[in-house]
C-alpha cells in the first residue's frame, strides 16, 4: 500500500480525491491522509514513518507549500513530493523543482494526469525502497562475510562456480536430538528456539574443532561433512565429543539432551543443488553414501553412534566397537551390518 499525504486548504480537495480514487482506496492500493496546511502536514509526516508521497498546494495558511517542500526535503528526504497548485507559472514551477519537488501539477486538477503522475512517483518510491533494502542486506552481509569473498561473489568466476560439481571421498554424519519434538509441543516457541540453538552451538563447536563442515540443519538434526585426511576418524572423534559435552550440561534445563548419530564414509557428489528459477541453491553433498548415513542414524538409540561394516573395518583399530546386528534399510535390496562406536 502507498501512503499519501495531501496538504491543501480547499475543503473540496479531499472529497474529489476520495471520489476519484475510491477503487484504489477500497482495494487498499492507496491510503490518503489530509491536512489543511503545511504545518499540520509536517506534524503528521513526523508522527508516522510510513508515508511515501506528499501532494501539496502552494498557497496555504500558517505554512505554505514551498516551505513544506523544503522542510520535507531537508528532514524527510525519502518522501517524494508533488506540487498541485493554481500558480502554474514558470517561476513557481522552477522554485518548486529547485526545492526538491518530484513533479508539478496545475489546478484545476486533471485526475487522469494526476493518476499517471502518481504511478510514475510510485515507481521512483519503490526503486528507492529496493535500493535501501539491497544496501541494508549488503551491510548485514559484510558483517559476516570477508571482503574478498564479497568481491569473488560479484565476479564471473563466481557465476561459473555455481554450476561446478565434483565427486569427493568424505564422511557424513547425522546428529539428531532425541525426543526434542515433545519439548516443542509443550513449551513456548521462545523456549524451544533457545534450547535448540544452545544444543546446536555445542555440536557445531565440536564439528568445527575436527575441521568438519556444517552442511545443513534439518529440524532438530545436523548434517555435517568431513573431508581431507583421516576424515572418517575425525567424524567419529567429533561424534564422541558431542555426546560427552552434552552429557556435561547442567541438568536444571527442561530437557536433558541426548543424540543419536549415524556415520557413513565413501564417494558422494558435491555441488550446488536447488532451483535456478527460485535462485536458491545449497552447496551440499548427495548420493547413496549420504542416504545410508541418514538411515543408520534413524536406527541409533539415544547417545549411540552407529556405523556400517565398511566403516567399522576402517576404524576398528582406533576405536572400540560392538556389533549391534543386521538391519533392513528402506529402499535397499540387501540389509546392512551395524556396529556401535563405544566411548
Amino acid at each position: 500500500m502507498i501512503k499519501i499525504l495531501v496538504a491543501d486548504d480547499e475543503p473540496d480537495m479531499e472529497t474529489l480525491i476520495r471520489q476519484k480514487f475510491r477503487q484504489k482506496i477500497r482495494e487498499s492500493e492507496f491510503e490518503f491522509v489530509f491536512a489543511e496546511n503545511g504545518r499540520i502536514a509536517l506534524e503528521k509526516l513526523k508522527a508516522s514513518a510510513d508515508f511515501d508521497i506528499v501532494l501539496s498546494d502552494i498557497n496555504m495558511p500558517e505554512m505554505d507549500g514551498l516551505t513544506l517542500l523544503s522542510k520535507v526535503c531537508d528532514e524527510l528526504p525519502l518522501i517524494k513530493s508533488v506540487i498541485i497548485s493554481a500558480y502554474g507559472d514558470i517561476e513557481n514551477i522552477r522554485v518548486a523543482m529547485n526545492n526538491g519537488a518530484f513533479d508539478f501539477i496545475t489546478k484545476p486538477v486533471n485526475f487522469t494526469d494526476l493518476e499517471k503522475t502518481l504511478q510514475k512517483t510510485i515507481k521512483s518510491v519503490n526503486h528507492i525502497k529496493e535500493t535501501l533494502k539491497a544496501i541494508k542486506e549488503n551491510n548485514i552481509l559484510r558483517m559476516y562475510v570477508d571482503e574478498n569473498v564479497l568481491n569473488f561473489m560479484n565476479s564471473r568466476e563466481y557465476e561459473k562456480s555455481l554450476t561446478d560439481n565434483e565427486t569427493i571421498e568424505a564422511s557424513v554424519v547425522f546428529i539428531d536430538i532425541c525426543g526434542f519434538t515433545s519439548i516443542s509441543e509443550k513449551e513456548t516457541p521462545d523456549v524451544v528456539v533457545k534450547l535448540l540453538n544452545k544444543y546446536f552451538d555445542v555440536m557445531v563447536k565440536e564439528i568445527i574443532a575436527q575441521d568438519g563442515i556444517i552442511d545443513k540443519f534439518i529440524g532438530d538434526c545436523i548434517m555435517a561433512v568431513f573431508k581431507g585426511d583421516y576424515h572418517l576418524d575425525r567424524s567419529v572423534e567429533c561424534s564422541l565429543k558431542v555426546i560427552e559435552t552434552l552429557k556435561a550440561l547442567k541438568d536444571d534445563d527442561l530437557f536433558i539432551p541426548q543424540v543419536s548419530i549415524g556415520i557413513n564414509s565413501g564417494e558422494m557428489v558435491s555441488g550446488n543443488i536447488g532451483s535456478a528459477t527460485l535462485k536458491r541453491l545449497d552447496y551440499t553433498v548427495i548420493g547413496d553414501t549420504v542416504n545410508i548415513a541418514q538411515r543408520i542414524q534413524s536406527i541409533a538409540k539415544p547417545n549411540q553412534i552407529l556405523v556400517n561394516e565398511t566403516c567399522y573395518k576402517k576404524i576398528k583399530q582406533s576405536f572400540n566397537c560392538n556389533l549391534v546386528g543386521d538391519f533392513e534399510l528402506k529402499n535397499k535390496a540387501s540389509g546392512i551390518t551395524v556396529y556401535e562406536v563405544l566411548s
